[in-house]
């Protein structure tokens, strides 16, 4: 019978001329398919990055299609309210252009005393209602002369005027809003050729007077 030694444990036998490294066991080398595994995530990735930047490039591209085509409606929009608004007034103008010459003759009726009873009461309710459009009317006595908004039909001096003035208005102007429709015609006065104006004469009238009350000492 064979006795065991103690202590001592059995290894396995190694062949002569074997080292020792021989004996333990090697982990098994990695296959071409695993080997080439880093390398095709890393294509994929770079693949998918490229994807992702033409798709941004093609939002970006579309967002800006987007805004422009917002702010060309919004102008759009913008150009037609403004040729409403512009049609609108022209045909008021327009309409409003026909009625002078009967509201020139309630002018005249009412400065002769003759708007009077039910011609009254319908002339009034037409200035109500052209009113109401926008007519405004404009010129009076005493203003200083604007060739943009008066028609000079009569010309004359006068020396009581420094600048050249309205001094009667023969038919008064009409505008909506800020068109005109029709001028205001008026006689226009001009300050008297080497005469000295009415305001410089009180003025000299005045210094005159103040230099003789004064004494000398």
């Amino acid at each position: 019978m064979t006795e065991e030694t103690p202590g001592f444990e059995e290894k396995p036998d190694v062949p002569s001329g074997a080292t020792p490294d021989d004996a333990e066991p090697k982990a098994a080398a990695p296959s071409e398919e695993e080997a080439a595994a880093p390398a095709g995530d890393t294509d994929e990735s770079v693949g998918l990055t490229a994807q992702l930047d033409q798709v941004r490039t093609a939002l970006n591209e579309r967002t800006a299609d987007l805004q422009r085509l917002q702010a060309e409606y919004q102008n759009y929009r913008r150009r037609v309210e403004r040729d409403r608004v512009t049609v609108k007034e022209i045909a008021v103008a327009n309409l409003l252009s026909e009625l002078l010459p009967v509201l020139d003759d309630v002018g005249r009726a009412r400065e002769h005393g003759e708007l009077v009873g039910g011609f009254k009461s319908v002339a009034e309710s037409m200035e109500t209602v052209v009113a109401k459009l926008g007519l405004q009317q404009f010129g009076k006595e005493g203003e200083p002369f604007d060739p943009t908004i008066h028609e000079a039909l009569m010309h004359s001096y006068a020396p009581d005027v420094t600048e050249t003035t309205c001094v009667a208005i023969l038919q008064p102007g009409y505008r909506i809003g800020e068109r005109t429709i029709r001028p205001a015609r008026v006689a226009v006065a001009e300050p008297q050729p080497g005469a000295t104006p009415a305001a410089a004469k009180e003025e000299k009238k005045a210094d005159d007077e103040e230099s003789g009350g004064t004494e000398e000492v």
